[in-house]
């Protein structure tokens, strides 16, 4: 496939637009509306692809983050400092306390909530916001970043519980596949014997470094290889968060040498 100048350092032409990010969101919580929309009993407490929640868990998680998200909105529009964990503990409490068909109900109605109020700050509020969050400062598309990031992967684990074809929805896959660097070296663990991959992406198609010695990424054409990985940028993105395996394998050609993708499981084991 051909590249221009520039293809390995830009994912989406949009990606620095919140209102791009903003909209992915809404398509991500409509996507989970719909998805345990009319279920019930037994269908809410099906194993999810999340480690230990089931699904009626997955939403309430979704829906408490909902409500600390809305007081990082808060905080980022008026200069305050973020809230910390003192903050979170009785909201987590409070959304653990709830039978299975209340999570459901009640998380994807918080996340209704918190989308429509993003929806509806206009631009120079967007424009203003600034929070200083998990060591960095994160303005409007930062911090829709982290949202659709959490958002998009909980509804695929979610919808996998269903239909295991599931994907990750292909606009989530677009805008965070260039997260990957920063999502890499919080979620990775380092190999004892470190190697350089040269990893190539499909739909969208990059080309980037990974070294599972230092767990990081970085795009560019790779140098000094011991291995190289070709793969579907979904499989990437579940890969380093540790949504692959023989249950959910990725969907589509896959091709490596020097390395295995069992091996690169074993990086990123997931969170």
């Amino acid at each position: 496939m051909p590249r221009s100048s520039g293809d390995n350092d830009r994912v989406s032409p949009h990606n620095d637009d919140p209102r791009v990010w903003l909209a992915a969101v809404r398509r991500s919580h409509d996507r989970l509306a719909q998805l345990v929309g009319g279920r019930h009993g037994s269908e809410l407490i099906v194993p999810s692809a999340c480690s230990e929640w089931n699904v009626a868990q997955v939403v309430s998680h979704l829906g408490s983050q909902a409500e600390i998200f809305s007081l990082f909105v808060d905080s980022a529009l008026e200069g305050r400092e973020a809230p910390g964990r003192e903050a979170f503990e009785p909201i987590w409490n409070g959304w653990n306390a709830k039978p299975p068909a209340q999570q459901v109900s009640d998380g994807i109605a918080a996340n209704e909530r918190l989308v429509r109020r993003l929806e509806g700050l206009d631009d120079e509020a967007l424009a203003a916001m600034r929070l200083d969050l998990f060591g960095g400062q994160r303005d409007a598309v930062g911090l829709l970043r982290m949202r659709l990031s959490e958002h998009a992967i909980h509804t695929w684990d979610v919808e996998v519980a269903f239909d295991p074809s599931a994907q990750v929805a292909p606009d989530a896959v677009g805008l965070l596949i260039d997260n990957i660097p920063e999502m890499a070296s919080r979620a990775g663990r380092a190999a004892a014997a470190g190697r350089r991959v040269a990893v190539t992406t499909a739909d969208p198609e990059l080309h980037l470094n990974l070294d599972t010695g230092g767990v990081s990424i970085r795009p560019g054409d790779a140098e000094d290889t011991d291995a190289t990985l070709e793969i579907p940028a979904e499989g990437l993105l579940r890969l380093v968060y540790g949504r692959l395996g023989d249950a959910h394998p990725p969907r589509g050609p896959v091709r490596s040498e020097g390395i295995s993708l069992e091996d690169l499981q074993e990086v990123f084991p997931g969170f």
